[in-house]
């Protein structure tokens, strides 16, 4: 039996060969409950706090082994973190520390770990570790058994009876634990009313092209359009029932995998983690024509200048499928385009930012290769939303509904969670509004890092360049005439200062 300081000095070994599947986070915040509330949170399915407005889903499975907030650990007079004493000499490290290390471990060996203390017992069953281990070995697909831990058993035993056993009987007392509560507690809270209220994107319906144009696409401000769908076959046929029949065995991107529709269902349906996998699949329309062939792009988006680089253009349109909780955290769309999102099942909470605008606890690097920003989407609402209820640039919100298109301008920050179970189709373009933009970014000294969805990189640019010549003469110059002789006169408000705040009265926009 390997000791804990032979694992340790093999996970070392195997830091730089080992790839890891994670997004770069922050650290969290703490968390404290009352005394009284602290055996309820462990137990009890459903629980309500009425100060803070939060509420667990009804669903919610008990506390995994009975972790509690550090900040219990100030309530009890007499009590040590049993945390610290399991840990030996690792109790120094932080816990996000003790679970990267812990990260390069095989199963078999995060199950001998296990057995070295109650400590290692609930570190080493943190679901996150079996949800990697199952994903990095799994691309082709899995059938989830309702824990990370029992899939990846599964995986390598299917013989194997999973169902008979159950990892979270083991209650481990006076554990204490910012990181792994938050964890437990993001996955299980239902969005506060308080996330859902604000709604100040502005909502058109039958707008020409004109209109959009000059209103919202090239001022580069969003807006919510409403019946531009009701010609759409896929809103009437597109539900699972549906999906998965005219799919069968055809498989989608899953994150990291590949998997049939009816398996991923069968995975959305159990799951109640932190961050559920999202279903996010760029080539459904070649890998299924008759999906392609059941929605049309909205009249205002018709114009797609990538276009002409035909098959080797980038990555442009997704199906998008996830149960409510998962979504997609802060980010900006790729290659500076803009985008249009359309709910078709379902309902989602937008959260916009523009350019200018970083949004809270997020820390993107400075060359815009990567951006750090909170571990899940739940817990930026916990811990950040409440910071632009002060910022004078509010963010533009809004719950986009099923028949309704969001367009989001190139450049702007935006989050997204699903309130449901939901289907979306979303698609990336390019104008004459944006080209210039875009451009501007693939001339950038780290393009070539920085560009996505094709695989020629380094010389993207020229290619576009090239086929935007022929195909449209002489439409970059007149662009950049056009942009150098808008640039000269008056400057007119921006965005922001032609908002009133929904707080303080009607939102409105200069127009």
């Amino acid at each position: 039996m390997l000791s804990c300081r032979s694992l340790f000095f093999k996970t070392m070994k195997r830091k730089n060969s080992k790839n890891k599947i994670r997004s770069k986070t922050v650290s969290r915040k703490r968390t404290c409950i009352s005394k009284q509330r602290e055996s309820s949170l462990i137990h009890v399915e459903h629980v309500e706090d009425k100060d803070d407005g939060f509420s667990l889903k009804a669903s919610t499975p008990s506390n995994s082994h009975g972790v509690q907030p550090l900040g219990n650990l100030l309530l009890k007079s007499c009590s040590v973190n049993s945390r610290n004493v399991g840990l030996g000499n690792l109790q120094i490290l932080s816990d996000e520390l003790v679970l990267d290390i812990l990260g390069f471990l095989e199963g078999t060996e995060l199950g001998i770990l296990a057995t070295v203390s109650k400590s290692f017992y609930v570190f080493c069953n943190h679901e996150p570790l079996w949800r990697n281990l199952v994903l990095e070995n799994q691309k082709g697909g899995f059938l989830y058994s309702g824990s990370w831990k029992c899939t990846y058993i599964f995986t390598k035993k299917p013989s194997f009876d999973v169902s008979s056993i159950s990892f979270s009987s083991l209650i481990v007392r006076d554990f204490y634990s910012d990181y792994l509560f938050q964890s437990w507690l993001c996955a299980s809270l239902e969005m506060k009313q308080e996330w859902l209220q604000r709604d100040n994107i502005p909502r058109k319906k039958g707008i020409s092209i004109e209109e959009f144009v000059v209103n919202f696409e090239e001022p580069n401000k969003p807006v919510l359009l409403e019946g531009c769908l009701d010609s759409w076959k896929a809103m009437e046929k597109w539900d699972r029932e549906y999906l998965i029949n005219i799919c069968g065995d055809v498989k989608f991107s899953v994150g990291p995998v590949e998997m049939r529709l009816e398996d991923y269902f069968r995975y959305s349906d159990q799951a109640k983690e932190e961050r559920p996998l999202y279903l996010f699949d760029p080539k459904f329309a070649e890998k299924v024509p008759f999906l392609g062939s059941e929605y049309e792009v909205p009249m205002y988006f018709k114009e797609d200048l990538f276009s002409v680089l035909g098959n080797q253009r980038p990555d442009y349109r997704w199906i998008i499928i996830g149960p409510a909780g998962s979504g997609s955290s802060f980010h900006i769309d790729p290659n500076s385009t803009s985008a249009w999102n359309a709910v078709i099942k379902g309902s989602k909470k937008w959260v916009l930012f523009p350019p200018d605008v970083v949004p809270p606890g997020v820390h993107p690097s400075p060359d815009g290769a990567e951006v750090a920003c909170p571990v899940s989407i739940i817990e930026w609402f916990m811990n950040f939303y409440g910071a632009t209820k002060e910022w004078k640039k509010k963010p533009i919100e809004c719950i986009c509904k099923a028949g309704e298109v969001i367009f989001v301008p190139n450049g702007w920050w935006h989050l997204v969670i699903n309130l449901e179970d939901s289907i979306a189709i979303t698609q990336n373009y390019v104008s004459r509004r944006n080209l210039l933009s875009v451009f501007d970014f693939l001339k950038r000294p780290n393009a070539n890092t920085l560009v996505s969805g094709t695989e020629d990189r380094v010389n993207f640019y020229d290619k576009f360049r090239n086929a935007i010549e022929i195909a449209f003469p002489g439409t970059l110059k007149l662009l950049v005439r056009e942009a150098v002789e808008k640039r000269a006169k008056p400057r007119k408000l921006s965005f922001w200062d032609s908002v009133t705040d929904s707080n303080v009265g009607a939102f409105k926009f200069s127009f």
